[in-house]
């Protein structure tokens, strides 16, 4: 029996690497799976830390700027990255992508291990960035 098609959106800087923050992350590498293998990759551009600046966390809300560094993401099921904020990580919850908080380095190999079905969440990875009074 055929598998549906998924797609898996990997957060990284060079396309090779699985970025070890979300919102300072360049762009979005998708992969689309299907029957176990990997059918296509796309890279996206990913608005991000550099896009609305360090120090402007003041400005726009949290939940505005999740929006926009979520929106090229919106047809995948799932976002891997090797550490986020609970703000993005709610976010995402919200929109019905699941967040996965790997340990592992490279694209290729969490891709594979998603397929395997051994692709595990480390909470480790979570982190606060103080943003939850703000909401």
């Amino acid at each position: 029996m055929e598998q549906k098609e998924q797609k898996i959106a990997f957060v990284t800087d060079d396309g090779i690497n699985i970025s070890s923050h979300f919102g300072r992350a360049l762009y979005y590498e998708v992969v689309t799976l299907a029957d176990g293998k990997t059918l296509s990759r796309e890279r996206r551009e990913k608005a991000g830390h550099h896009t609305f600046g360090e120090h402007q966390h003041h400005g726009a809300s949290h939940d505005h700027k999740h929006g926009v560094m979520t929106s090229p993401i919106t047809d995948c099921s799932v976002l891997v990255s090797r550490g986020m904020g609970t703000g993005a990580q709610q976010h995402l919850l919200s929109m019905g992508i699941t967040p996965v908080l790997t340990d592992l380095h490279t694209i290729e190999e969490a891709a594979a291990s998603f397929m395997a079905g051994t692709l595990t969440n480390n909470p480790k990875r979570l982190h606060d960035h103080g943003q939850g009074q703000h909401h």
